[in-house]
């Protein structure tokens, strides 16, 4: 009996090992696929979670957050001086100004004490705001020493210096009352 057991032990031991090992390379979201990984400055970045904004139980977009290594802790995020980018894959059409009254919320909600630099990169930001059509993405990448790059419809439109404002930037989605809701922020947490 003992020896059945060693030698039906022993197959399936054989077996694992011969089945080739699939990596995930990608995660889904309603009907949203993000790679698993993301190049920042030629350091690879995981995807840290996944998240669906809803208003008025419409689907506005799925977010992902990238991160050098998963991490639950918003706190944690925010006080790494670390490569960090935000993608945005909109499932419903937005405008500028739409856009533009997320990001003045979100910072006041989030990042109340804002200095006049944050301040001012957070109305720059609004200028490079545009319509942003379903199906189309934006991109905030940090990168420390350099800053936020922003991408919107594919197209950069320039870089706010400062880990303070890529602080509050992601404070938007990760910070006390994030403006996507907490089940939001959970899910880009990894939870």
């Amino acid at each position: 009996m003992t020896r059945t057991l060693s030698a039906a032990l022993l197959t399936l031991s054989l077996a694992a090992a011969a089945t080739p090992a699939t990596p995930a390379t990608t995660a889904t979201l309603a009907g949203v696929t993000l790679p698993d990984k993301a190049d920042v400055g030629g350091q690879s970045l995981v995807l840290n979670g996944l998240g669906l904004r809803t208003k008025l139980f419409i689907k506005v977009y799925v977010g992902g957050l990238y991160l050098p290594q998963k991490e639950r802790s918003a706190e944690k995020v925010l006080a790494a001086d670390a490569p960090r980018r935000m993608v945005f894959h909109f499932l419903y059409g937005v405008n500028k100004n739409q856009m533009c009254d997320a990001w003045k919320e979100g910072l006041e909600d989030n990042t109340p004490k804002a200095t006049p630099e944050v301040k001012q990169a957070f109305t720059t930001l609004c200028s490079w705001m545009e319509e942003i059509p379903k199906g189309q993405t934006m991109a905030l990448t940090y990168t420390p020493g350099e800053g936020t790059k922003v991408e919107v419809n594919g197209k950069v439109k320039g870089t706010l210096p400062g880990k303070p404002t890529a602080d509050a930037i992601l404070a938007t989605w990760i910070g006390p009352k994030p403006g996507p809701g907490p089940d939001f922020k959970k899910a880009v947490l990894g939870g």
